[in-house]
């Protein structure tokens, strides 16, 4: 991509705020993911992501390279990390993937879910039968499966993040299956989090705007690219690294108090949400 995504800020200073905690974020290999695995490994995290198998193993050798000297950086007592190939659209691959981490590390302390894949359709009549329930499969049902076996290993103190969209709140009529997935998966963060508060395990999503990520040129035309995120109050699109800390406060005992609510970095977007 050119530019090439900013994963990393130079401005940001870690605090071993996740120092001890186990973390498995799916679809890490690059953007939001990328971004948000080398946050949590600079805070001291122990930090296990998933990847498509083929498709994405350069960036998953990449980063978890950067994983491995992130540790380093920062002096971290946290295990290596690992990177997990699979198609979290089948709920057999979404147990195996908690099931290696958990025989890895012995816990999940954070779970992210952020596997995502979006498609550019202009009519409802172009979505066909197979494309809308791969979508739904991706984004909605690898979150519901991958919650459903690891909180099994979870305690009192866990985080769940959801990776949702602004889509979810301004609708998108160009991406109408990707939109009505991360608007399920507003309910779903929203219910699963009174679910899951006596056990002192915390839900919470994130909704970013426009980001600059290798998903855009992979779905977009050059015009649209060329202008992407210049429609948002502050004129421009983000970079993963102004979304990924938004993961570490959720993740973290600095957001105690937060559990079923959504944050918003989406360069000032008014959403009722």
């Amino acid at each position: 991509m050119d530019p090439t995504p900013q994963i990393i800020s130079p401005y940001y200073n870690p605090a071993n705020k996740l120092q001890g905690k186990v973390a498995l974020v799916t679809g890490g290999d690059s953007g939001i993911g990328r971004s948000v695995s080398r946050y949590f490994a600079l805070e001291g995290a122990t930090v296990a992501f998933t990847y498509v198998k083929s498709q994405e193993d350069k960036d998953a050798a990449e980063t978890l390279q950067m994983l491995l000297e992130d540790k380093k950086s920062v002096n971290s007592e946290a295990k290596d990390p690992i990177s997990i190939p699979a198609d979290l659209s089948f709920e057999e691959n979404c147990r195996t993937v908690v099931d290696e981490v958990v025989n890895a590390y012995g816990r999940i302390d954070i779970l992210v879910n952020n596997a995502a894949e979006q498609h550019v359709h202009a009519n409802i009549e172009d979505i066909s039968d197979e494309q809308l329930e791969r979508v739904f499969k991706t984004n909605m049902f690898s979150y519901f499966y991958v919650t459903k076996f690891a909180v099994k290993h979870m305690g009192k103190g866990g985080s769940i993040i959801n990776t949702t969209s602004v889509n979810a709140y301004k609708g998108n009529q160009q991406l109408l299956d990707y939109t009505a997935t991360k608007g399920g998966i507003v309910g779903f963060t929203r219910g699963l989090a009174l679910q899951l508060a006596e056990r002192g395990i915390r839900v919470n999503g994130v909704a970013p705007g426009p980001v600059w990520t290798p998903l855009i040129p992979a779905s977009f035309s050059k015009d649209k690219v060329a202008n992407f995120g210049k429609e948002v109050p502050m004129g421009r699109a983000g970079q993963p690294c102004e979304i990924a800390p938004s993961y570490v406060f959720l993740a973290s005992q600095d957001s105690s108090y937060f559990t079923g609510q959504v944050l918003h970095p989406n360069g000032g977007t008014i959403v009722n949400g």
